[in-house]
């Protein structure tokens, strides 16, 4: 009986493991919803953002302007933005994007160029603290749905460092979402800003849908407007000036995009840990129940003999 007390002990711990990892994935799915819906109320302003940017372009010749974001100078160091989370059970989502960074520093390091690190996340700080790596900057304790704020203080800092010569280049190293089950990680360039990566793209908007009962990505192509000013538009500034206060802006988009990004990465990856975690209790809920059933059924075995056992010694 002491063996059966113990399975029943254990199929009720592992029923109460499941009811938490379902309602961690839940709780991840209505994370995600939230991170889709921000993209989306922030992308009339970067829309904007773009166009005029690329307005700006066609008057004027990116190379011929003298801003210090545009200057491109001999790289002797470089900074990486490294975004993480704050929290684990989210499959391999901050192991990946760490090596990725690792990876990217050996690269620098083989080529003669040094590096140092701007954080974002607890478990990208703990792990290249532990190590000993150079590391400028760490921000932790972020809202887990990234907003605008958190992308400015993170902005200022990498301005801060390529504009007093600190680093020749800013590198962000961020996970992409690809979909609920598939991301990457991957480095962008962030600074000097490219000319060429003002002119944006058709864009796409991830929807989390419910599709035959499970979790399922809908995904929407978005044309973008015309994005020529009009040609008999007249500026009141100059318009070096006002490229010279946009693209602090267009940087900040750049990192809240980023962040953006990988906060719906590691939502959608701890949405897949959690789901894999209670198929796992589920098969192993069976598994136990049926070594509770054949141990049960020994034991009622093992007591009848032992009464027909002890009948048959009375009888004789």
């Amino acid at each position: 009986m002491a063996n059966l007390k113990a399975i029943r002990d254990r199929i009720k711990s592992v029923k109460n493991t499941r009811k938490i990892t379902e309602a961690m994935r839940l709780v991840a799915a209505a994370k995600v919803r939230r991170a889709q819906e921000q993209v989306i109320a922030t992308r009339p302003f970067a829309d904007r953002l773009a166009q005029v940017l690329h307005g700006l372009q066609t008057r004027l010749r990116f190379e011929d302007v003298d801003l210090p974001l545009l200057q491109k100078r001999e790289v002797k160091r470089v900074g990486l933005l490294v975004v993480s989370g704050d929290r684990g059970l989210c499959g391999g989502y901050n192991t990946n994007v760490i090596r990725r960074a690792e990876n990217r520093a050996k690269e620098l390091k083989a080529s003669g160029i040094d590096y140092t690190y701007v954080l974002v996340g607890r478990k990208a700080s703990q792990y290249f603290k532990r190590r000993n790596q150079p590391i400028s900057e760490s921000f932790m304790g972020l809202e887990q749905i990234p907003t605008a704020d958190e992308s400015s203080r993170i902005s200022d800092q990498l301005l801060t460092l390529f504009l007093s010569g600190k680093v020749d280049r800013v590198e962000v190293v961020y996970t992409k979402f690809v979909s609920l089950v598939s991301s990457r990680p991957v480095v962008q360039t962030l600074l000097p800003l490219d000319p060429q990566g003002l002119e944006t793209q058709d864009d796409e908007i991830f929807r989390l849908i419910i599709r035959g009962g499970q979790f399922a990505v809908e995904r929407e192509k978005v044309a973008r407007g015309d994005k020529t000013l009009p040609q008999d538009m007249i500026f009141e500034q100059d318009p070096v000036q006002i490229l010279d206060a946009l693209l602090p802006l267009y940087l900040n988009n750049q990192v809240l995009r980023a962040l953006q990004e990988s906060a719906a990465s590691e939502l959608a990856a701890r949405m897949t840990a959690m789901n894999n975690a209670s198929d796992n209790a589920n098969q192993l809920v069976k598994s136990l129940t049926l070594d509770y059933n054949k141990a049960r059924q020994a034991a009622i075995t093992q007591e009848i003999l032992e009464v027909v056992g002890g009948a048959e010694a009375l009888s004789g």
